[in-house]
This record gives structure tokens, C-alpha cells and sequence, in this order.
């Protein structure tokens, strides 16, 4: 009867044990519809910082990119990635702004590929993307889980599952410390081959970016409506969407110059095809 007895403690025991570690094991990863955290975030984000803050930017050389790359794990890891607030980010803005100098602010909507191509052939200005925060974030992704480990590598949500996500939260923050920082004058770059209009007021530029800007600080904001080489040319400068633009500046007293196809970046765009009839040098054959 001992025996019999003691196996039986034995038995509700490892039960018991069983059951208790299938409780404890992490609930399954909360699914989305965008793509996952990238693969290796750690390594990228410092890997980019260290070239920044090195290679290209020496004078930013007393930034610490451990710190940095701390500070953006903790407004994100073990978070509802659905539940994120500027307060997570406020250290991570802290820690990796610097000064943007005068004149060289180049804000963008809807020419994300060659305004960037401009920026690197042409060092007299910044997009977003140039700072280092916008240059460690660029085509990366991240989210993270209440469960282990608290980041999701599988999916993370798209801006029309929730507002509050992680992606969304940051480039909001970065972009209005974008335009608190600008002076002198500034550029922007639209899409004048965009059927719904150059202009959008949903979009960041729209909707945070122009909204930020300091009339104290900045003395001309220059529009350079871009059209793709042999069109559609859906809006030039004296377009609806491009003058809502103009008329919203103006009301924040803003003076504006516009110009449809900016030549130097015209002849950025011509680069990919030089031998069509809007890339040639003189337009007005004799």
C-alpha cells in the first residue's frame, strides 16, 4: 500500500508539474499585416550609427551609439506595439538629434527615390532621411510583443490597423523635429505626375512638416515641382493642390517660390534617360 501510495504522489506531482509548464509557456506572438521586425535590428542600427556619427559626419563623433541603440529598444520591446507614445521615443529624440545648418532643409512627399539620388550627388542639403536619425531608420522596421522576447521578428501593424505603432509614432516625432529645425530657406519636393495632386494634406509634409515650420527661423520656403521625364504632367505650379499649398504658407506668412521641374534635378531625372525629347539642352530649336 506504500508503495501504491507513494507512486501515486509521484504521479499527481509530474502532473502537476506538466500542467504548470504548459501554462508558462508564451502566449503566441500577436499577428499583423505589415512585415516584422528586420532581421538583425541591433546590428543595422549600430552598424549605421557608428558609419554616421565616423565615416560621414566626424564632428557628431562624441554621439554614443550604444546609448542610442538602448534607448530605441526601450520605447518598443515588451510593448503593445499598438500603444506606443512620443514619450517612448523622447530619449532616443535626446540622444541622436543634432544641428541642421541654414539653407539646407529639403523636405519631400511622393519623391522619396529622387530626392534622396539628389541629396547624395548634391551635399548642400538634408532630407529627413540625411540626419542620423532618419538614416538609421530608413527602410527599417520594428515592433514589439508582451510575450517573449518581446520583439516580433513575424509581423508588425500597418498604419490602418492602429495610429499608434511604433513605425508611425517615430517618423512623426523625427519629422516635426525636422522642421523645428530648419532656417534660412527651404526646399520641398513634390510629385507633379501624381494624379490625386501634388499637395496632400494627409501626408507627413502635409500634415506635421509644414505645420512646424518656424516663420522666425525660416525666410522662404522654395516648391520644386518635379514631373516624371515624359510625364503624365498632372499639376504644374499653378495646379489646385499646389496652390492650396502656397495659400496655407502664406497664411503662416511665409513668402514661396515655385517652380515646375527644377533643372538641376531635371537633369538628375534625365541621367536615366538622356535621349528623350524633355532632356535635351536646348529646348527652343531654330
Amino acid at each position: 500500500i506504500a508503495v501504491l501510495l507513494a507512486a501515486l504522489v509521484l504521479a499527481v506531482v509530474l502532473a502537476s508539474l506538466l500542467t504548470h509548464g504548459r501554462h508558462e509557456v508564451s502566449p503566441k506572438m500577436l499577428k499583423w499585416k505589415d512585415r516584422g521586425t528586420t532581421k538583425n535590428l541591433q546590428e543595422v542600427i549600430l552598424g549605421r550609427c557608428y558609419n554616421y556619427i565616423t565615416a560621414q559626419h566626424p564632428e557628431l563623433g562624441d554621439k554614443d551609439c550604444l546609448k542610442i541603440w538602448e534607448s530605441l529598444k526601450d520605447a518598443f520591446i515588451y510593448k503593445n506595439p499598438c500603444n506606443i507614445t512620443p514619450e517612448d521615443y523622447q530619449p532616443l529624440m535626446e540622444l541622436a538629434s543634432h544641428p541642421i545648418p541654414c539653407n539646407k532643409s529639403l523636405f519631400w512627399s511622393k519623391t522619396g527615390d529622387l530626392v534622396h539620388r539628389y541629396t547624395k550627388s548634391n551635399h548642400n542639403f538634408l532630407t529627413l532621411e540625411d540626419t542620423l536619425l532618419g538614416y538609421m531608420a530608413d527602410r527599417v522596421s520594428w515592433c514589439g510583443d508582451p510575450s517573449a522576447p518581446g520583439i516580433n521578428y513575424e509581423s508588425c501593424p500597418k498604419r490602418n490597423e492602429c495610429e499608434s505603432n511604433p513605425g508611425s509614432v517615430f517618423w512623426k516625432m523625427a519629422s516635426k523635429m525636422f522642421a523645428e529645425a530648419a532656417c534660412g530657406v527651404v526646399q520641398v519636393m513634390l510629385n507633379g505626375s501624381v494624379e490625386a495632386g501634388a499637395f496632400r494634406s494627409s501626408s507627413i509634409f502635409g500634415s506635421i512638416e509644414i505645420f512646424n515650420l518656424d516663420p522666425d527661423k525660416v525666410s522662404e520656403v522654395h516648391i520644386w515641382l518635379m514631373q516624371n521625364i515624359g510625364g503624365p504632367q498632372s499639376e504644374s505650379c499653378a495646379g489646385h493642390s499646389i496652390q492650396r499649398l502656397i495659400s496655407i504658407l502664406e497664411e503662416r506668412n511665409f513668402k514661396i517660390i515655385c517652380e515646375d521641374n527644377y533643372r538641376p534635378v531635371q537633369l538628375l531625372q534625365c541621367v536615366h534617360n538622356p535621349d528623350h525629347s524633355d532632356c535635351r539642352l536646348c529646348t527652343n530649336s531654330t
